[in-house]
């Protein structure tokens, strides 16, 4: 069984950042053949030779296994709940197990926002594969998707844009996170870190001698906090720090001087650079745009 859409998008539509071309959901029973008929023109491909897309796919595995492969990645087992991306003019193929067949979601889409995260690295054609087990939330967003193409109400394209943005975002947080989760150890203490930086805002604590209290040597203390929270823990607790100071402004009739020196900054003006580096505005700007 497939049921699939196939949409339009206009030259405005574009100019938002990310259109979506196709979007649909297949059931592949063990033994039949595969791929199922009833793709549009440049869809459908031969699983031997393979294929070349001018767009991106996003697929999800809900029930089954498969194979997989690409000009960057040999062939690799497909699991019950792994998502696999592919990427314009990378030649793929893929299928799923005559043991198992599967159920599958697909989407397709193009557009600077997602050129972006390649060309940043956060999408990788050595890397198209991401295990994020069974996700009720990424199921409903190609529901999602799928029911708004066949409505097509207005403003589709953007209502799906913002679909595939959440479901990116979704599948990268979520396989990350897995992939964290799996050092209980080193994710209870960076949690702890976190907690310990947050309660001490207003004193001298330094990010040292919260590596002391975790018994872990600074530098890789320093290293394992990026990797779970992507800022060092210096930058998170300045940026904290920051945030008290904006409250503090806000809600207290204290000075600039005082609310420097009571979040340990080390000058009144180093806080005040390091704040409008942050905000945008100096201190006392801010202070006299809330009154």
């Amino acid at each position: 069984m497939q049921i699939s859409k196939y949409l339009l998008a206009s030259e405005h539509d574009r100019k938002w950042g990310l259109t979506v071309s196709t979007v649909g959901y297949e059931e592949i029973a063990p033994g039949d053949s595969y791929p199922t008929r009833g793709h549009a023109d440049g869809y459908y491909f031969n699983c031997e030779e393979g294929r070349e897309l001018n767009e991106y796919q996003l697929l999800y595995i809900t029930e089954g296994e498969g194979l997989f492969r690409s000009n960057h990645v040999k062939e690799t087992l497909l699991r019950e709940g792994d998502m696999f991306l592919l990427f314009p003019d990378e030649r793929h193929s893929y299928h799923p197990r005559q043991e198992t067949g599967w159920k599958s979601y697909w989407i397709g889409f193009k557009g600077r926002n997602m050129d972006e995260r390649v060309k940043e690295g956060f999408l990788s054609v050595e890397k198209p594969i991401y295990h994020v087990g069974y996700s009720s939330e990424i199921e409903q967003l190609y529901k999602q998707a799928y029911e708004t193409a066949v409505n097509e109400p207005p403003f589709a394209q953007q209502m799906m844009a913002g679909i595939v943005n959440h479901m990116v975002g979704v599948m990268y947080a979520l396989e990350r996170s897995i992939e964290l989760n799996k050092n209980y150890t080193h994710r209870d203490m960076i949690d702890r870190a976190r907690m310990r930086i947050r309660e001490a805002l207003e004193s001298n604590l330094t990010i040292q001698q919260i590596a002391e209290e975790m018994s872990v040597s600074y530098s890789n203390f320093r290293k394992l906090f990026k990797e779970y929270t992507g800022l060092s823990p210096a930058v998170y607790q300045q940026d904290l720090k920051l945030q008290r100071a904006k409250e503090l402004l806000s809600t207290t009739n204290m000075s600039v001087k005082e609310i420097a020196y009571r979040l340990n900054f080390d000058s009144p003006d180093y806080f005040s650079a390091k704040f409008k580096i942050k905000t945008g505005r100096k201190p006392s700007e801010m202070r006299k745009h809330d009154k």
